[in-house]
């Protein structure tokens, strides 16, 4: 079997590489390498330097392709409010892109990868039953793609599927970017000696998903023939905790005793965000096999043999007001 991943520098995209590499898949990808890291590439894979928006070049680099596996994203909820245009341009548009070469190129499934952006503020924990309800430019170009993604597997006859990844960590993710990825941003932090940054409270709620769990789940929804049109959320149900108790945990690990800088909420955050993993168990025999505390450990223990890295505003803000947070706008980390 011939897998094209997208995004594939990223941190589900490369550890899927890898998994399929072992089982001596076929492997191709491509990624901007804007919030990929290259030396996550597997060595084996056949990596394409291309943005996936570009529609003409990834026709070309997709031909013979069994699967594709859509990974690929600017992955960040929170500068979405300040960022629309790049945030659409991206998810939407840029999906829409791999999902036409899907179709020209007749390739037989496509996988995507959603997020728990899509459900926004609506009762908690989230069912793929529910009615989605985004808050902010992120879910909604989110949403937005997996309508389009049925409507043309439809009108083409491609299989698909769509996961809902939520809050996935570990080795590989990107540590320096300020916008996303709240565990390594306070490791990558704390590792220079500043003081990490918590908006709100710090008691906002979350499930974290080990990187490896969610592979497993991925692998089922694009090599078992029998699990097609699905929509599955993908990651725990269980071992809550607050960004504050997250904080606590991280310093305790790094033996830290640098305090916590709270900032003003971010707009359009949501408070309590969790997905229901009943379906996942039945459809796909999933069940969480890394606590948080063991995910941690991999995360520190990578971030310390690459190094702290100074952080990487990369993404202009669009939108600049009394709303954008001063970290953003100050370029405080």
């Amino acid at each position: 079997m011939h897998i094209f991943i997208t995004g594939i520098a990223g941190l589900i995209g490369s550890h899927l590489a890898d998994f399929y590499v072992e089982k001596n898949f076929i492997v191709s990808g491509c990624d901007s390498l804007i919030g990929g890291d290259l030396d996550n590439i597997n060595k084996k894979v056949n990596f394409f330097k291309l943005d996936f928006s570009n529609l003409k070049e990834l026709v070309n680099v997709t031909k013979n392709v069994d699967v594709v596996v859509h990974a690929g994203a600017i992955a960040t909820e929170g500068l979405s409010v300040f960022s629309p245009h790049l945030i659409a341009q991206n998810n939407f548009t840029g999906s829409t892109a791999v999902f036409t070469a899907a179709a020209i190129n007749k390739i037989k499934r496509v996988i995507f990868c959603s997020s728990m952006a899509r459900y926004g503020n609506i009762k908690i924990p989230y069912t793929e039953d529910q009615i989605p309800e985004p808050v902010d430019p992120y879910g909604i170009s989110k949403l937005a793609a997996e309508k389009m993604l049925i409507n043309l597997s439809a009108i083409y006859g491609f299989e698909y599927n769509i996961a809902i990844p939520h809050n996935v960590i570990g080795p590989n993710q990107k540590y320096n970017d300020p916008f996303r990825n709240v565990a390594s941003i306070m490791i990558n932090l704390i590792l220079q000696k500043k003081n990490p940054i918590i908006y709100g409270d710090g008691l906002q709620k979350r499930a974290f998903s080990d990187i490896d769990d969610c592979i497993y789940c991925l692998d089922k929804l694009i090599t078992n023939p029998n699990i097609t049109s699905e929509i599955v959320n993908i990651g725990p149900d269980e071992e809550f905790i607050t960004i504050k108790e997250l904080f606590d945990i991280i310093s305790n690990k790094l033996k830290s005793n640098l305090n916590a800088k709270y900032f003003p909420s971010r707009p359009q955050e949501v408070l309590q965000a969790y997905c229901s993993s009943n379906k996942a168990r039945k459809l796909l025999n999933y069940k969480t096999t890394v606590n948080l505390s063991s995910t941690l450990d991999k995360i520190i223990k990578k971030i310390k043999v690459k190094g702290p890295k100074p952080f990487d505003y990369k993404y202009n803000l669009e939108i600049i007001s009394e709303l954008t947070p001063k970290t953003w706008k100050d370029k405080i980390f």
